[in-house]
């Protein structure tokens, strides 16, 4: 809430009343519909109701067909197939999906995944070989492959075939693999663009499947096409959003032990509710843990394991990895925050990119995307390679407004490599040319002022006091949260701060009590609320006391949830953006 945000309003129009009165739901509701782009009752239906049964057929992919019948060929043959995936949740969701499906149908088969430190992202040569000494006939890539030139000429080389699937946006060549399976391949006819590798390497085995006569069942291992859409953070619409529901929905009784206990370790068994935030921002970043401080083929040890009590420890095991994660992350956010506010960084350049020392090339990513959030600017973080000096590891994350890998590519031959997409990037340069990049990035970066400051949309302009629990628990029919499906956002203007009570532990979460200039009450949490109570302090005039003593009149943006406590279900406004207001 500390930087500065323009307040907007959606501003679409439509019929609210009719088209709550066809769906059975609130006008509210109908009016986030439409500022989602659901602006037919076809699409409205969809949103709402879709299933698994509306996704488009995995067919419509280029290449899909001819890739799943090379691979029903080297089943059939008895051939040896090799799985080689990223090292994220999207990675390891989608080895795990093709290790299963794949065995399901007697696959002689196998994994590896690249080491982050010492082979970087993707398939590589040294994995390659290794493959070939094991006499690997098939490689099978999952979430990633499309820029790995070397390692597929390598293994092209040593007779091996090749199957790439992936989903990153592509370079102006391709490489020479037997077939390629990625939506954004020149040619390719899907009409929905924007899913993530797991469920590219999910529809590849759909079609296997089919063509052994082996259908998968519906639903069949979508909880991890969920988790990894979740994580590498898709847009949360169209198929994506059918998907994420369908396996939220399920994964609560998954048939995979590593991933109960893991949901067990978190405390996410015993009934509740499981949603986009627990995807994202709990489990995900546990197996994330791993293929960032030690290694993803732990994280698929988990997953595969057959043995109950080894998965609980697996999993005790990586939520404490994870806590050490979250220290790290945290200690890299406060000296790049300290050297960029002391440099004045911060204020200077439109493109952030600094080296942070002695940060694990791991946390680069999270790091760079906390500081996005903190100054609204696309930020690079490089950190020290431990196994070469002389190069720097990066990782980036953008904003909308700034095309990351765009930009990358008009200054590619500073990079050693790279690769990514419009809102994050991976690549590797020399030490030496680090000034150079920030200079070059920042002189053609092409952002206005305006471009910088935070755009915050609400949804309806509405009361506090209007939100009843029928409509929060309406408004939880619009889940799955997240990119491209925010959680719908509303605002009251004018209201007085009539109470402010301190909760939790360090007393950091505040009880609003408001009034607005009809007299309504209403309650509000503030959560993380040390700076919202020290404005209120200087607004009031009582910048030495604890207490509030003149009225003070602010404006906000708010969100709905539904506070079940004890069995009890109650509707919650949470404060999510304010300012002082200008009305009297």
């Amino acid at each position: 809430m500390a930087r500065t945000t323009e307040w907007h309003m959606h501003a679409f129009r439509a019929d609210f009343r009719e088209i709550g009165q066809r769906l059975g739901i609130d006008p509210v509701m109908a009016r986030i519909l439409v500022n989602r782009g659901q602006d037919t009752p076809e699409k409205q239906e969809k949103y709402l109701y879709g299933t698994l049964s509306d996704i488009p057929d995995p067919k419509l992919l280029k290449n899909c067909e001819a890739a799943a019948a090379i691979l029903a060929d080297k089943i059939r043959e008895g051939k040896k197939i090799r799985i080689i995936s990223d090292y994220d949740v999207d990675g390891v969701t989608s080895c795990y999906v093709l290790m299963k499906a794949l065995k399901r149908l007697g696959a002689d088969v196998s994994y590896d995944i690249p080491d982050r430190v010492r082979d970087g992202y993707g398939m590589n040569v040294r994995l390659v070989e290794a493959a070939a000494k094991d006499g690997v006939d098939t490689i099978l890539t999952a979430d990633n492959g499309t820029a790995a030139f070397d390692a597929v000429n390598r293994a092209k080389e040593l007779g091996m075939t090749v199957v790439v699937t992936d989903h990153h946006q592509v370079q102006e060549l391709l490489p020479g693999a037997d077939v390629i399976v990625n939506p954004w391949q020149p040619g390719d006819p899907y009409p929905f663009k924007d899913i993530c590798g797991v469920e590219v390497a999910y529809k590849l085995m759909q079609v296997v499947s089919e063509q052994m006569g082996r259908p998968m069942e519906p639903g069949y291992l979508v909880e991890f096409v969920a988790l990894g859409t979740v994580c590498d953070v898709m847009p949360i619409t169209d198929e994506n959003r059918i998907v994420v529901r369908e396996g939220m929905l399920t994964m609560p009784e998954t048939g995979c032990l590593g991933l109960r206990a893991l949901l067990s370790a978190a405390g996410l068994l015993d009934g509740k509710k499981i949603t986009a935030y627990h995807l994202g921002f709990i489990i995900g970043p546990c197996i994330n843990s791993e293929g960032r401080l030690n290694s993803a083929m732990e994280a698929m040890k988990l997953l595969m394991t057959e043995d109950a009590k080894e998965a609980d420890r697996l999993a005790e095991e990586m939520k404490e990895l994870n806590e050490s994660r979250k220290t790290a992350t945290r200690e890299g956010v406060e000296w790049a925050a300290g050297f960029l506010e002391e440099s004045g960084t911060a204020e200077r350049d439109h493109v952030i990119v600094l080296l942070i020392p002695g940060l694990h090339e791991s946390l680069a990513g999270i790091v760079a995307g906390r500081l996005r959030e903190r100054y609204y600017r696309p930020v690079i973080v490089f950190t020290e390679s431990e196994d070469n000096p002389e190069l720097l590891k990066g990782s980036g994350r953008s904003i909308p407004e700034y095309n990351m890998f765009e930009a990358l590519s008009a200054v590619s031959e500073l990079l050693e490599r790279f690769g990514g997409h419009k809102m994050a990037a991976g690549l590797t340069i020399k030490r030496d040319v680090l000034y150079t990049l920030m200079d070059r990035l920042n002189a053609a970066d092409g952002l206005t002022e305006d471009q910088l400051v935070e755009k915050v949309y609400l949804d309806v302009p509405m009361p506090v006091s209007y939100v009843t629990l029928d409509l929060a628990e309406q408004l939880e029919q619009l889940e799955p949260f997240g990119n491209g499906n925010p959680k719908p956002m509303f605002a009251e203007r004018g209201l007085a701060v009539r109470n402010i009570r301190r909760m939790g532990k360090d007393g950091a979460t505040l009880r609003l009590q408001l009034e607005n200039k009809d007299g309504n009450r209403s309650e509000v949490i503030a959560f993380q609320g040390e700076e919202l109570f020290q404005d209120i302090k200087i607004w009031s005039g009582e910048k030495e006391c604890d207490t509030i003593k003149d009225i003070v009149k602010i404006d906000l943006m708010y969100q709905v949830s539904v506070n079940e406590f004890r069995g009890e279900r109650k509707p919650e406004c949470r404060l999510v953006y304010y300012r002082k207001s200008t009305e009297e």
